[in-house]
């Protein structure tokens, strides 16, 4: 049977591979900006990768551009971004689109399988109203670090909303679930 650790994807060097070749069983994927407000998360997700990979998570990041051009970047100047400002350890695969009609197929699936995130998901969207920001329709990924947490089985196992943060008790809760599934 084929799971979202199937899916072709390629690493942020160029490389083909897919998230079954992470040595992990559960996997955060994580669509990335180096030019956003929620940039900073970064951190937080380093900190998460650091804390819980000795117990089986990987946190993985995907660069997407979708989001008022937040991504402009190419991968090696992402790269170089994420290593120099976050130190970022984690796995990190080359820019792919999350959403609209050119949505990668690893989004497609996910978003399939969870279309409804957990966290202030529609404040945070009217925030962004707020600001004169265009936002896409639900099921869309709305932001840029939106979470998507893949369990053991290679399903998604949950979604949480661009701002829920990653040291959210939702998200340690999610997680510590999963491992232990």
């Amino acid at each position: 049977m084929s799971t979202l650790r199937d899916i072709p994807v390629n690493t942020i060097t160029g490389e083909e591979t897919t998230l079954g070749a992470i040595e992990a069983e559960v996997i955060l994927v994580v669509n990335v900006a180096s030019k956003c407000g929620l940039t900073p998360q970064y951190e937080a997700l380093e900190a998460l990768h650091r804390s819980y990979s000795s117990r089986g998570l990987s946190v993985c990041g995907f660069p997407a551009n979708d989001f008022r051009g937040q991504e402009p970047g190419t991968e090696e100047e992402i790269a170089e971004f994420c290593r120099a400002e976050y130190d970022v350890t984690f796995p990190m695969f080359s820019k792919i689109v999350a959403t609209g009609k050119d949505r990668h197929p690893l989004y497609t699936e996910m978003i399939a399988q969870q279309p409804v995130p957990k966290g202030n998901h529609e404040a945070y969207r009217e925030r962004l109203h707020g600001f004169n920001i265009e936002t896409t329709d639900p099921p869309e990924v709305l932001w840029n670090f939106e979470k998507f947490l893949i369990g053991k089985d290679g399903s998604v196992v949950d979604r949480f909303s661009p701002n829920t943060k990653v040291d959210d008790p939702i998200v340690i809760e999610a997680i510590e679930a999963a491992l232990k599934a």
